[in-house]
C-alpha cells in the first residue's frame, strides 16, 4: 500500500433515526477479493496513470448504527475494499435518515454531493428531478450480477430506460402473525382478505381480549400501508401519461373512485369491527411494532426488522409466523426498495467498482441475509425466503418527488379515522391533492 494512501475515515454524526427503524434496519458488506475481481473486471474503465499517486476519494453517506453489530460488520467490509484498492479512499460519514434527506438536498444544490450514499424509496423521483444521479445503465448492462437482482426491483430503479440507482436492500412487508393468539381465538390459519379478517376479528377480541390487526395510522409508514392496500384493491396512486409525466386518474374513472373508496372503507370499518385498537387512529411505526412485539395484537402487515426484536422479548416473539398480506381485488404488498444512491462525479469508474462491491454477493450475504435484493441469496429461514417470495407481488411509489404525495397521504388517513369522513369524499379529496402536489412539482401531466 502506498504511504500516500489515506486512512479510511468514519465521521460518526448521530445514530439511527426513527425513520431508519420505520423503514427496517438496514447495511451491506462483501469481501475485497469479491469486489477486485467482480466489479473491478466489469466495470467501464478510464486509463490513469496518476491514480497511484494521487488516489480517488469517495465520499459515502450511510446511515448505519456504529454502535450494532450489524454497524461494525458495515465499518469492517467497506475498510476492507479502502485497504484493497489504493487508487480509491472511501471515506465513510455515517449520517441518520431524519436529517440526510435534506443535507443531501443541499448538497446537490451546492454541486457537492456525495459520490454515493443510502437513502430512502421516496426521494428517488424527487433525486431524478434534480438531475443529481449517475446513469448507471452502461455499467449494469456489463454487470454479471445483474441477472441476480429481481427484475421487478431493476426496473422501479430505471427511468426512461436508464438505471438511475442500485436497490441497497429489500423492506418487502408480509403479514406477521401470533400463532398462539389465533389458536386460542379458535382461528387455525391466518385470513387471506380483508373481509376474512374483519369476520374473525370480534371472534378474537371475545376469546382473548385483543384485538385482531394493527396498522400505522399516521407517520412515515402510514402511506407506505395505504399504497398496498390502494394496490390490492387495483388502484394506482400515479400513473405515467404520453407526455411523460403523471397524473391521478380516479376521478376520470368512476370505478377507480368507487374502489379507492373501498380502501378508506376498509380503515373505517377496521375500527367499528374493533380489528384495531381506537389508539391505532394515530400510531407511527414505533407504536405498531411495539405493540405487536408485545403480542398486544394478533397481526400486521410488518417488514423482516421486526425479528431483530426477538432478542428483546422472545417469548412475546417465539409464536410469531409469515403469510401473505390480506387483500381485497388481487394480492399486494409494498415493497420498499432502499436505495443505493450513486451521484454524477467526476469518478463514475470508482464509485461504480464501489458500488458494484456492495452489491456483491458476500457483502449482501454477510449483511442482509433476509432482505437483500438478490435472487440467488434467498435465506432459507422464514425470515427470508417468506418474505422473498412475495417479491413478484411488491408494488412501488411512483418515480415522482413524494414529499406532497405522502403527506397528502397521511392527512387522507387522519380524515378518515378521526374525522370520519364519508370514504368517497376523502377519495376525492386525495386525488385532488396528489394532482395538486403533482403540479407544485411541474410533474402533472397536461400542465
Amino acid at each position: 500500500m502506498l504511504a500516500k494512501k489515506r486512512v479510511f475515515a468514519m465521521a460518526a454524526i448521530m445514530i439511527l433515526s426513527s425513520a431508519l427503524a420505520a423503514c427496517g434496519n438496514n447495511s451491506n458488506n462483501e469481501p475485497a477479493e469479491s469486489a477486485a475481481a467482480g466489479a473491478a473486471s466489469e466495470a467501464p474503465k478510464t486509463e490513469n496513470t496518476e491514480a497511484a499517486k494521487d488516489p480517488v476519494t469517495l465520499d459515502f453517506w450511510a446511515a448505519l448504527d456504529p454502535s450494532t453489530d450489524e454497524g461494525k460488520s458495515i465499518q469492517a467490509k467497506v475498510k476492507e475494499f479502502d485497504d484493497a484498492h489504493e487508487d480509491i479512499n472511501v471515506n465513510l460519514q455515517v449520517i441518520t435518515y431524519d436529517i440526510m434527506h435534506d443535507k443531501l438536498v443541499a448538497a446537490i444544490n451546492a454541486g457537492d454531493a456525495p459520490d454515493l450514499s443510502w437513502g430512502l424509496s421516496e426521494w428517488f423521483g424527487e433525486f431524478n428531478k434534480m438531475d443529481a444521479l449517475q446513469d448507471l445503465t452502461p455499467y449494469v448492462d456489463k454487470w454479471s450480477d445483474k441477472a441476480n437482482i429481481y427484475p421487478n426491483v431493476l426496473e422501479a430503479l430505471t427511468v426512461d430506460g436508464k438505471v438511475k440507482a442500485l436497490p441497497n436492500y429489500l423492506g418487502i412487508r408480509a403479514l406477521l402473525y401470533h400463532e398462539d393468539i389465533l389458536k386460542a381465538a379458535g382461528v387455525t390459519a391466518p385470513p387471506k382478505t380483508w373481509d376474512e379478517m374483519l369476520a374473525m376479528a370480534p371472534t378474537i377480541k371475545e376469546k382473548t381480549g385483543k384485538e385482531a390487526f394493527g396498522i400505522a395510522g399516521a407517520g412515515v409508514r402510514s402511506p407506505q400501508e395505504l399504497i398496498m392496500y390502494l394496490a390490492q384493491n387495483g388502484l394506482t396512486v400515479a400513473d405515467k401519461q404520453a407526455d411523460g409525466k403523471y397524473k391521478n386518474t380516479w376521478q376520470d374513472n368512476p370505478d377507480q373512485l368507487a374502489k379507492a373508496a373501498e380502501v378508506f372503507k376498509f380503515y373505517q370499518d377496521m375500527l367499528a369491527q374493533k380489528a384495531i385498537k381506537a389508539d391505532a387512529k394515530t400510531w407511527g411505526w414505533e407504536e405498531e411494532d411495539q405493540n405487536f412485539v408485545l403480542g398486544q395484537y394478533a397481526m400486521v402487515v410488518n417488514g423482516p426488522w421486526i425479528e431483530g426484536r426477538s432478542s428483546e422479548n422472545p417469548d412475546g416473539m417465539k409464536d410469531v409466523k409469515v403469510a401473505a398480506p390480506v387483500y381485497k381485488a388481487q394480492p399486494a404488498t409494498f415493497m420498499e426498495i432502499a436505495p443505493l444512491y450513486v451521484y454524477k462525479s467526476d469518478a463514475p469508474d470508482q464509485a461504480w467498482e464501489f458500488a458494484s462491491y456492495l452489491m456483491g454477493s458476500d457483502y449482501q450475504q454477510a449483511v442482509n441475509p433476509g432482505k437483500n435484493p438478490r435472487s440467488d441469496l434467498v435465506s432459507d429461514s422464514g425470515w427470508g425466503k417468506d418474505f422473498m417470495a412475495l417479491a413478484s407481488q411488491g408494488v412501488v411509489f411512483p418515480a415522482v418527488s413524494l414529499g406532497g404525495i405522502t403527506k397528502a397521504m397521511e392527512d387522507s388517513l387522519a380524515r378518515t379515522t378521526l374525522k370520519n369522513d364519508k370514504p368517497e369524499d376523502v377519495a376525492v379529496w386525495l386525488s385532488q391533492a396528489i394532482n395538486e402536489s403533482l403540479k407544485k412539482t411541474g410533474e402533472l401531466s397536461g400542465n
